[in-house]
């Protein structure tokens, strides 16, 4: 057999860009995945919508060693250039909010899209095909896998990160590392938080209960909701305030961030001084949270019994809330993976090992995480489309 232009491992949404990038342009590609089928995240993400883009899209919203490195790709190819594309096979975006777009009904047609790109642009997909070991060969690539020992110009290694067990793999990282290459530490990230007692229990009371918070925790600040679980505490919100924390580290909860809440306070005693404590918060936050908001906070009463200390305690109460998790749920739920393989090492343009240009890595397995919204997958199509230029 003659060598393949381009190998890639790992039939996710960086992995199927690149290919059908390079299969455009005219090379012999083959596309590895060891599953059974392609794109298995992008059919689980979003609820099974997948958020497949974010128009606001920049590289503030990315988390690298190297912040810089994921400009160039970004540039490139834009969040606009993939809507048009999925506009070209009749997939109608829909923006569940502002900026982040996502299918109708279903990922599916997203995978269909690139199933139907790639095969239009003459790549060889194998699926349920391992990839034992990559070697170098000259200026070159060897792999041995399940179907027999292949050569390629170039190796593109898309294999993800950690997250979601049952779909992960750390082959991409074990790569890498065999090549000499840094990989910066790994945790997961856009996961939800546990507690210990007392509130592990407080928050199951409250399991299902959402509410819009703002939380903070190191340099970051997210206002969005908040969803109390059997296990701590998930939602929008914390999800991305997991991406800033470390262990130990306390979560500053503002339960009513669009509200002066003391002022409110006082307004309230005044006009409606026998209202009860949390008759005012239940008109403010879903009615179990609210109750069990006052007996968290030890106050009760009307407010006409409050002083104005009382009042601006309960304020400062309400609006820096503090929570310590004991961790998070781990690589089970998490969405992505933090780190990866490090920057350093890569070309921001083409994507290839500086040393070794026939090697290249892309989308998640490297180390550049977006926040939750869509930003993740903007990443894989940006550096699928990058990496696919070049070679």
């Amino acid at each position: 057999m003659k060598p393949w232009d381009v190998v890639i491992i790992g039939a996710g949404a960086a992995g199927m860009m690149c290919a059908l990038t390079a299969g455009y342009r005219g090379r012999r590609v083959l596309l590895i995945e060891q599953a059974r089928r392609v794109g298995r995240k992008i059919l689980m993400s979003g609820g099974g919508r997948c958020n497949f883009t974010n128009l606001d899209t920049g590289p503030r919203h990315f988390f690298s060693a190297n912040p810089h490195f994921c400009i160039s790709a970004l540039k490139r190819y834009t969040p606009q250039d993939f809507v048009e594309l999925t506009e070209r096979h009749g997939i109608e975006p829909v923006e569940k909010a502002p900026g982040q777009l996502f299918c109708a009904d279903s990922s599916q047609p997203i995978v269909d899209m690139l199933l139907t790109e790639c095969e239009w642009a003459g790549v060889t997909l194998a699926t349920r095909t391992r990839v034992d070991r990559i070697e170098r060969e000259g200026s070159a690539m060897r792999l041995d896998t399940s179907m027999g020992r292949l050569s390629a110009g170039h190796v593109v290694v898309a294999t993800g990160g950690l997250s979601i067990p049952s779909m992960a793999t750390d082959f991409g990282h074990q790569i890498a590392r065999q090549f000499g290459l840094e990989v910066t530490p790994l945790r997961p990230a856009l996961v939800p938080f546990t507690l210990g007692s007392p509130w592990k229990e407080r928050m199951a009371e409250l399991s299902g209960v959402s509410t819009p918070v703002e939380v903070r925790c190191r340099d970051g600040c997210y206002r969005e909701p908040a969803l109390m679980t059997h296990r701590g505490i998930s939602g929008p919100a914390m999800l991305q305030a997991s991406s800033h924390w470390q262990p130990g580290d306390a979560l500053c909860i503002n339960w009513l961030p669009e509200e002066d809440v003391e002022g409110a306070l006082h307004q309230s005693r005044r006009q409606y001084p026998k209202r009860q404590l949390d008759a005012w918060l239940s008109e403010r936050l879903p009615r179990r949270l609210a109750r069990a908001m006052s007996q968290w906070l030890g106050y009760s009463g009307a407010l006409a019994n409050y002083s104005n200390t009382d009042l601006a305690g309960v304020a400062e109460a309400l609006q820096q809330f503090q929570l310590t998790p004991t961790g998070t749920e781990g690589w089970r739920t998490a969405e992505v993976t933090m780190g990866g393989v490090d920057t350093e090492a890569i070309s921001s343009k083409t994507f290839e090992v500086h040393d070794l240009p026939a090697l290249c890595f892309i989308g998640e397995v490297l180390d550049v995480t977006g926040q939750l919204g869509g930003y993740n997958f903007q990443w894989a199509w940006a550096s699928g489309v990058a990496c696919g230029q070049a070679l």
